[in-house]
This record gives C-alpha cells, structure tokens and sequence, in this order.
C-alpha cells in the first residue's frame, strides 16, 4: 500500500527537487501527484512500499536539517539588511504599499473631496 510521505504544497521547486534526487540516491522507490488543473488535489510524493518508509523519513530528516542550514539567511533575514542587499526593490515595494494604503483610506478621510 502506497504512504504519503512528503507534501509538495508550498516546497519550492528547488527543494521539492532535491528530495527527489535523495530518494532516487537511496533506491526509494516512489511516485508523486499533483495538484490538479484547478489546484485541489493532494501534490506530494508517496512512497510505493511501506518497508522503505523508516529509511526515507530518517533521509528526509536529515536532508531538511541541512537544507534549512543552507536557506535560513533568506528566512531570518531583517528588513534592513534586506533593503541594502536589493534597495530597487525594497523601495518599490514599500512605494506600492504605500500607495496601496492611500487608496483604501483616502475616501474615508475626505482627501478626494
């Protein structure tokens, strides 16, 4: 019988990859599926018998500690530090949020009266 083991909903493609190649590394064998044309299937990988499940959740262990590693500067990363390493876009964003902020208050303040 098939076992769920990893849930594609919200992994960046680059990850979801990864774990691909651990698994293909180790033997697993596996399949996957996907959302769907309108998104409300369960996209995942499952693994094809249940003898492997012990060795790919120990692999998948320790591939998320290390990936999280890699990635956690781009997760923890501060603002300000953020606006530094990329001030275009930074301050595109804040001016489209500002301007965003602007629309919705301005006709309960009577700024376009």
């Amino acid at each position: 019988m098939a076992i769920l083991l990893f849930k594609l909903h919200h992994v960046p493609y680059e990850e979801a990859v990864e774990v691909r190649r651990v698994l293909d590394d180790a033997g697993i064998e596996y399949y996957e599926t996907t959302a769907g044309n309108w998104g409300v299937s369960l996209a995942a990988i499952w693994l094809a018998d249940e003898r492997d499940l012990a060795r790919a959740k120990q692999l998948l262990a320790e591939f998320q500690s290390g990936w999280l590693a890699q990635h956690q500067q781009a997760i923890t990363e501060p603002f300000v530090q953020r606006l530094l390493r990329q001030p275009f876009k930074s301050i595109c964003a804040l001016i489209a949020a500002a301007a965003i902020l602007y629309l919705s208050i301005a006709p309960f303040t009577g700024a376009w009266s």
